[in-house]
């Protein structure tokens, strides 16, 4: 697990340009459409919605939107109704992927992302796999500029966290079972860390490096699944270079 930080896509997100960022209130939208659906329009007594409302604050989409988002899927206005899938499949050099996908058209869905694939020179498989090569975990992005690492540290240890990985500026990213995400959220925000993103994601038990056409390829890959409004999140297991850090993921 360490060494496999999402930071660079926190980072990332926030420089995108406004055609781009309009992909990314619709993605987010989405989520707090499914949220809602599953758990109701309260945020405080359903912390999906509650993180979802967070990750809207975080890439700045404007409060109207988010409350129009909550209005949408709890029937005031006219609503949406989105399925919630998992897609597998195998890309460039056989690097693994998994999919968050939420979409209101499951075929539809199903074709873009198969034919993304095939384009790549992978493929779209079944149900298991490539599961197996993942584990659910809570995801946990933190900075502070006054907090040292030794800080960051005893708190994944006090609150039951699995391990860290040290970026630079004061940036931490920290994994743990998904059952210790709201705990060790509110021990980092009680200790004066800033919470940049928190929530459960799909991390590859190990990691596999890929020849330089292979490579290239897979991060081509990697952004047209990104750029579809079904694909919430992409998941891999191949090990990024650190000239791309700050670019892909």
């Amino acid at each position: 697990m360490s060494g496999h930080s999402k930071w660079a896509t926190t980072h990332r997100d926030k420089e995108k340009t406004d055609q781009q960022r309009g992909k990314i209130f619709t993605k987010i939208g989405r989520e707090i459409a499914i949220a809602v659906k599953q758990g109701g329009p309260d945020p405080d007594s359903n912390p999906r919605l509650a993180t979802a409302i967070e990750k809207a604050k975080a890439n700045n989409m404007p409060n109207d939107n988010i409350t129009r988002s909550i209005k949408k899927a709890s029937g005031e206005l006219n609503a949406v109704n989105y399925e919630e899938m998992v897609y597998e499949g195998y890309g460039p050099g056989g690097s693994a992927f998994m999919l968050d996908v939420l979409t209101d058209n499951k075929n539809r869905a199903a074709a873009d992302i198969r034919h993304l694939f095939d384009r790549a020179g992978g493929s779209l498989g079944g149900p298991g796999s490539v599961a197996y090569m993942f584990n659910r975990k809570a995801v946990i992005n933190v900075q502070s500029d006054t907090k040292t690492e030794d800080d960051a540290m005893n708190i994944v240890l006090e609150h039951g966290g699995d391990d860290m990985v040290t970026d630079e500026g004061g940036y931490y990213t920290v994994y743990a079972e998904p059952t210790q995400l709201n705990e060790l959220k509110k021990a980092f925000e009680a200790d004066g860390f800033k919470i940049e993103s928190a929530g459960l994601e799909m991390v590859p038990t190990t990691l596999i490096s890929l020849d330089d056409s292979k490579y290239n390829a897979f991060l081509k890959l990697v952004d047209n699944l990104e750029e579809s409004d079904d694909v919430q999140n992409v998941y891999h297991n191949v090990a990024l270079r650190e000239d791309e850090d700050d670019g892909e993921d």
